[in-house]
């Protein structure tokens, strides 16, 4: 009795479900006066017959005996309850009414057909498959269970099993649409694209005006990257329904992949027209604007974006972010406070805040900003580099190497961080420490030429003469192009002056890869002024000079070679120069003791 209840109520309005429960009601609760079963507290199988009656108060109706309440009638008073409950949009009651009507019925393959569909809206997969596959054994010829069985199994990832379910609903219903629909998607997802290019023209077939068909067929060719069919497909789609978001949205992305960015506007800009709302959109097309640095363009689709949505604080940090790249700092920091005024542990925009404060060189509110990152946020150990670099230009060496040694706590195994540590211990003039780490460094990736030249640079710095240059030699062997490396060794030749024919073919080398550098060239007149051929080192030394922005050793070099050619005031010129611009000590003594010694000849000759 219930099956046909259960037909007669599908589609049927709610106040009517309604009705029919109170009526349903009413004659249940008739059935019970008369019966003499007011007081029925028992379940449907059991007998709950009450004994004879001496209090007419007790009992009004007498001794007329009760009767069995059917199990069917307590399935369908859970059924109508279940539906009046859905209607309402109470899912907790739906549910355990339709748990209690599969109870009383539980041959009934309806039933269980919708007990399975809210456990799937519930998110139990696995108790709406068990159900599903009862409703298979009770019905197996019902397709409604078996389109459900396949989405679920589909679901949970077994799709082979989902397959041959689909293809049962075809077998049993050759015609079904959404069995084709949900096979061709079935075999994209596996990657199988011409049988699912097969499987969505026989839903063509069926439907020559199927809009979904030729929809997901184009996305199918856009996964296969066959671009021109994906494009016909889409345009078929689109004849038949010409403000389609959905098709104007994926011919937009389709010019996206195939880079063309202004056609990928006009598409984006169609969708605006038919819904300027969409969020999505204007995120792309903010994107591509900023893509092509149109940035005003980009900031109105932002600006656009932040009234539509409700919580506007993603939008906000991409706008600061642009103002940011922009180099409107200010801007940016303006933005990201007011994030986080409503957002006060959104970590990501802490760390872009400080950004833009040290980018305005207002350290001290940086550093407040990078010390508020927690160990737990992604950005931690980037607020920490952050950290020390601001520590590093005030000299505080000391929280610089406290901040570093905190991100490498995270990753010990961090060349970047270990080289920035190295950095810092090298400005300290702490060379063991220095050396000690890089030589870890290079243990990590041996084959690292970078490392072996830094190592090299250290030991020099030492006062390790020989190691430095195997370490020199060593990274050139690496990496025949390290132009650091090869200027480092042939000036290091140079100045002990020997090899100097090697050292020279060194210098020429990096200057090969890089002409313009004035440290090389510097070093390739020192080279020069070595082989006692100082007119060349002058030219060499000049060219430098000029590059360098009149470096103190640069043009201590060519005060020497101006007075090996007797070019005394000229000589006098540069060493002075140089002392403005020495800061270290060797180097200043040595200065004044050059100029000490010179006696000033105005007469000599001047032929710069």
């Amino acid at each position: 009795m219930l099956l046909v209840i259960f037909d007669l109520f599908r589609g049927i309005p709610y106040f009517m479900r309604a009705l029919a429960l109170f009526v349903l009601t009413a004659v249940v609760s008739v059935s019970m006066v008369v019966s003499g079963c007011t007081g029925l507290k028992s379940g449907p199988h059991q007998s709950s017959r009450m004994g004879d009656v001496t209090d007419a108060s007790d009992h009004p109706f007498g001794n007329v005996q009760p009767v069995d309440i059917p199990a069917e009638a307590y399935a369908m008073g859970a059924f109508l309850k279940a539906e009046v409950a859905t209607d309402q949009g109470d899912r907790t009651e739906a549910l355990d009414e339709y748990q209690q009507a599969v109870k009383y019925d539980p041959h009934n393959g309806l039933l269980r057909i919708r007990l399975a569909t809210l456990y799937v809206r519930n998110g139990e997969l696995k108790r709406a498959l068990d159900e599903v596959n009862q409703a298979i054994a009770i019905e197996p010829k019902s397709v409604h269970a078996h389109l459900l069985a396949a989405g679920i199994q589909s679901a949970l990832g077994n799709d082979q099993v989902a397959e041959r379910e689909y293809k049962t609903v075809l077998k049993l219903q050759p015609d079904s649409q959404e069995a084709y629909l949900y096979l061709g998607t079935l075999y994209a997802k596996r990657g199988d694209y011409d049988q699912a290019e097969q499987t969505f023209h026989k839903l063509i077939a069926l439907d020559p005006d199927s809009f979904l068909g030729y929809y997901y067929a184009g996305r199918v060719m856009v996964a296969a990257k066959n671009y021109d069919k994906a494009e016909s497909y889409y345009q078929r789609a689109l004849k038949l329904n010409p403000q389609s978001e959905l098709v104007l949205l994926d011919l937009a992305l389709l010019r996206e992949i195939e880079n063309k960015p202004k056609q990928a506007v006009e598409y984006y800009q169609k969708v605006l027209q038919l819904n300027p709302n969409n969020e999505l959109v204007r995120k792309r097309l903010a994107e591509l604007y900023v893509g092509q640095k149109k940035y005003d363009a980009a900031l109105g689709q932002l600006k656009r974006l932040e009234q539509l949505e409700t919580n506007p604080a993603d939008t906000r940090t991409k706008i600061g972010l642009l103002y940011f790249e922009r180099g409107d700092y200010a801007e940016a920091t303006t933005e990201f406070n007011l994030v986080l005024g409503s957002e006060p542990k959104n970590w990501a925009v802490h760390y872009y805040l400080g950004a833009a404060y040290s980018e305005l060189n207002q350290t001290d509110r940086a550093v407040a900003e990078f010390q508020q990152i927690p160990e737990t946020s992604s950005h931690y150990v980037d607020g920490r580099l952050q950290l020390a670099y601001l520590y590093d230009k005030r000299k505080n060496f000391d929280h610089a190497i406290a901040a570093l040694k905190q991100a490498q706590a995270q990753k010990p195994k961090d060349t970047e961080i270990m080289g920035f540590l190295v950095g810092i211990y090298q400005e300290q003039k702490d060379y063991p420490a220095a050396i000690d780490l890089a030589q870890k460094m290079i243990a990590l990736d041996p084959k690292n030429d970078k490392f072996h030249f830094t190592l090299g640079a250290l030991y020099d710095e030492n006062k390790q003469k020989a190691l430095s240059v195997q370490e020199m030699e060593h990274a050139i062997q690496l990496n025949p192009g390290n132009a650091p490396a090869l200027n480092y060794l042939g000036y290091t030749y140079a100045e002990d002056g020997h090899n100097l024919n090697e050292a020279e073919k060194l210098i020429k080398r990096a200057l090969d890869i890089e002409p313009e550098d004035g440290f090389y060239i510097d070093s390739l007149g020192w080279v020069y002024y070595q082989k006692g051929q100082y007119a060349k080192a002058v030219v060499q030394l000049q060219r430098a000079v000029n590059l360098t922005d009149e470096d103190p050793t640069i043009a201590e070099h060519l005060g020497d070679a101006y007075l090996k050619l007797g070019r005394n005031v000229d000589a006098r010129q540069e060493y002075q120069l140089a002392l403005k611009k020495a800061s270290e000590t060797d180097q200043v003594e040595r200065l004044k003791g050059k100029l000490h010694g010179l006696h000033d000849v105005g007469e000599t000759s001047q032929n710069r």
